[in-house]
């Protein structure tokens, strides 16, 4: 089963941004992706139109199973 966890982000301007992160820890916290997140809007690592990540809204784990047919 494939995961990916998409952290959701607003932007300054008021737009919304999700980064994707394939095959996530696990184990991983609410406080640690919290963390994270937080980070990612202090040091301003990422932005669209030139507008930084300001507020982090959200971050879930999403789980979809893939089956290869060879043809």
């Amino acid at each position: 089963m494939a995961k990916t966890l998409e952290l959701i982000f607003e932007t300054a301007a008021g737009k919304g941004a999700v980064l994707s992160v394939d095959e996530p820890r696990a184990d991983l916290t609410a406080l640690e992706l919290a963390a994270g997140m937080q980070t990612i809007i202090t040091q301003n690592i990422f932005e669209v139109e030139g507008s930084p990540f300001a507020i982090a809204k959200g971050a879930r784990v999403i789980e979809r199973n893939v089956v290869d047919y060879e043809v």
